[in-house]
């Protein structure tokens, strides 16, 4: 679907640049992370999410996501390398389709909500892949239930232009793996699952 839409607007700004450019904001629409613009950003909060996925009881595979995840990134395309990441994520805004569940992870068997109702990410460092410079290695802390351990994510750049209501926006996936453990999270263990795969999502805002 992706390939289709791309293809289309791809189209509709050549027919606009022959007709006399009317559908400018589709033609600035890139996928090279050199042409992103330089500056700061803003999670968009609408369409920015963490979900998470664990092992249950070897019978399936459990996932929840967290919403209403605040962050800012800092991109300069002639030097990828400083770039930077910070995030801060509502524990208590978790969404796991069970009511119940929800409830349990704000006790201190799982969050703690009470002592600790967020959870943070400060990138430390990030490394462009030389062979796809539309990937990255990005190592970081991250700090839940008042513990802090690094934590490394590779990051997929999806694209960058104006959006609806010519909003300068670029977009990124993420993924990473962490062991609840390692924050002192080990209700259910070894039964439930220890590692936890992350899958993050975001389009920034350029401000």
């Amino acid at each position: 679907m992706r390939l289709v839409s791309r293809s289309v607007i791809a189209v509709a700004a050549s027919l606009s640049l022959l007709a006399g450019g009317a559908v400018v904001a589709q033609a600035a629409l890139t996928q090279n992370p050199a042409e992103v613009q330089a500056g700061a950003y803003a999670l968009d909060s609408d369409h920015g999410k963490i979900t998470w996925s664990v092992d249950h009881l070897g019978f399936s595979t459990y996932k929840g996501q967290f919403v209403n995840v605040d962050a800012d990134l800092t991109l300069d395309p002639a030097n990828p390398a400083a770039a930077t990441l910070t995030a801060t994520i509502p524990l208590t805004d978790v969404d796991s389709n069970s009511e119940g569940l929800d409830a349990h992870l704000q006790t201190a068997d799982f969050f703690d909500t009470a002592n600790h109702p967020v959870a943070t990410y400060v990138s430390r460092s990030v490394t462009v892949d030389p062979s796809n410079a539309s990937r990255a290695t990005v190592k970081g802390d991250l700090t839940l239930r008042g513990v802090t351990r690094p934590v490394t994510m590779t990051v997929r750049f999806n694209q960058a232009g104006p959006s609806m209501g010519e909003v300068y926006r670029a977009g990124f996936d993420g993924e990473a793996t962490i062991k609840r453990s390692d924050f002192g999270i080990d209700y259910g263990l070894p039964v439930l699952g220890d590692e936890v795969d992350l899958h993050i999502e975001g389009e920034f805002i350029r401000q």
